[in-house]
C-alpha cells in the first residue's frame, strides 16, 4: 500500500475522496475551505477518470488518520498525533500529512501553552532567543500573550514586538521542534506545517492588552528599530470602530477636536452603534445635520472613508496621549489617590 498513492498532490487526494463521499458529504467538508482550495478540488474532480479500489481505500484511511490524528493534537500535541500517524502510515507518509494538519486552519500548535498560567509559561521562555519567544506568543491567546509580554525585560520587549509584526509562516517541522521542546519542559512543571502564525495583527492585538505605558515605551523604542514597521503598528493600535471604549465626555472631546465633515465620511461606512455613539453626544440639531450630511454624500470611495476614520484615529490618539481622553483597554485602569 502507498505506491499508488505516493505521486498524487494533495488536491487529488481530495478530489478522490470527495466523490467517495457524495455530493452532500463531500459539499460540507468543502464549504470550510477557501474559495481558491475549493475551485482547484472542483478543477481536479472533473479531471478524473477511473480509480482503482485501493487507491480509493488507502485514501479515506489516510483521512481518517488525519481525522483522529487532529482529534490528538487538540488533547495530546503534536507528537501524539505524529506517532498515530508514524503508526498508521510509516514515517515519510506522516511526515507529509503532519505538514498538511499543522497548515490547516483547524489546528492550532501549543495547544498546552494555552492552557498554562502566562507567569509559569514565562518562566520557562523568558531565556529563549526573542525570535522563539514571538513564535510561542503569536500562537498564543493575545491576553495571555500580553501578560508575558509584560514580563519580558524592556530591552526584549521591542524585539518580539517587531518579530512577531513581521511573522508570517513558520515552517511545520520548526513548529514542531519548539513545541516538543516547550511540552518537554511543560511536563516537569505541570501533570499530565506552514502553519500562520504572528503578523502586525497579531502584535497590535497583544500590545493593545498591555498597559499604557508599557505599550508607549515599547512602540517608541520600535520607531528607533524600524520606523515604518512602527507606524504600521500604531495606525493598527486603535481602530475607528474602537471608539465605542471611549466613554460619552471622551466623545464630546472627540467631536469638538475634529470637523464634521471627516466625521460624516467616516461614518458613511461605519455600524451603526458607532454612529450612536457619536450622535448621542451631539444635540439633537447637530444629530439630525449630521444624519442629513451622511445622506447627501451618496455612494463614497472606500478610500476616502477609511481616510477619513484615520484622521479621527489620529486626533484620539494625540488626545489620548495629551491624557484629555481615556481608552478603556484590557485590564483595570491605574489611578492615582
Amino acid at each position: 500500500m502507498g505506491d499508488k498513492t505516493k505521486l498524487l498532490s494533495g488536491r487529488q487526494k481530495a478530489a478522490i475522496l470527495a466523490l467517495f463521499l457524495g455530493a452532500e458529504y463531500s459539499g460540507k467538508l468543502l464549504q470550510g475551505l477557501p474559495e481558491d482550495q475549493i475551485d482547484s478540488i472542483t478543477l481536479e474532480i472533473s479531471r478524473l477518470q477511473n480509480v482503482e479500489k485501493d487507491v480509493i481505500d488507502e485514501i479515506v484511511m489516510e483521512f481518517f488518520e488525519m481525522i483522529r490524528a487532529n482529534q490528538f493534537v487538540a488533547t495530546g500535541g503534536i507528537r501524539a498525533a505524529e506517532e498515530i500517524l508514524n503508526a498508521a502510515l510509516g514515517d515519510a507518509r506522516a511526515k507529509e500529512a503532519l505538514n498538511r494538519l499543522t497548515s490547516s486552519q483547524y489546528v492550532r500548535p501549543f495547544s498546552t501553552a494555552r492552557t498554562v498560567d502566562p507567569v509559569q509559561l514565562f518562566n520557562l521562555i523568558q531565556n529563549e532567543h526573542p525570535q522563539t519567544i514571538a513564535m510561542i506568543m503569536g500562537y498564543l491567546q493575545a491576553e495571555k500573550a500580553s501578560s508575558i509580554l509584560k514580563l519580558l525585560s524592556p530591552e526584549v520587549q521591542p524585539e518580539v514586538v517587531k518579530r512577531i509584526a513581521l511573522m508570517e509562516r513558520t515552517s511545520p517541522e520548526t513548529v514542531r521542534e519548539v513545541e516538543s521542546i516547550l511540552e518537554k519542559k511543560l511536563s516537569l512543571v505541570i501533570d499530565e506545517g506552514s502553519a500562520m502564525v504572528g503578523g502586525i495583527d497579531t502584535a497590535v492585538a497583544i500590545l493593545n492588552l498591555v498597559d499604557r505605558s508599557t505599550e508607549k515605551q515599547i512602540v517608541e523604542t520600535l520607531e528607533t528599530m524600524a520606523s515604518d514597521l512602527a507606524e504600521e503598528i500604531k495606525k493598527k493600535m486603535f481602530l475607528f470602530e474602537d471608539v465605542i471604549l471611549i466613554d460619552d465626555r471622551g466623545i464630546q472631546r472627540i467631536i469638538r477636536e475634529i470637523e464634521i465633515k471627516d466625521l460624516a465620511l467616516a461614518l458613511k461606512g461605519s455600524t451603526d452603534e458607532v454612529k450612536e455613539k457619536f450622535m448621542k453626544n451631539m444635540s439633537k440639531r447637530a444629530g439630525q445635520m449630521l444624519a442629513e450630511d451622511i445622506d447627501l454624500l451618496g455612494p463614497v470611495r472606500l478610500r476616502d472613508v477609511e481616510d477619513a476614520q484615520q484622521k479621527i484615529v489620529n486626533a484620539i490618539r494625540r488626545l489620548e496621549d495629551s491624557g484629555e481622553i481615556v481608552i478603556t483597554r484590557g485590564g483595570a485602569e491605574e489611578t492615582i489617590v
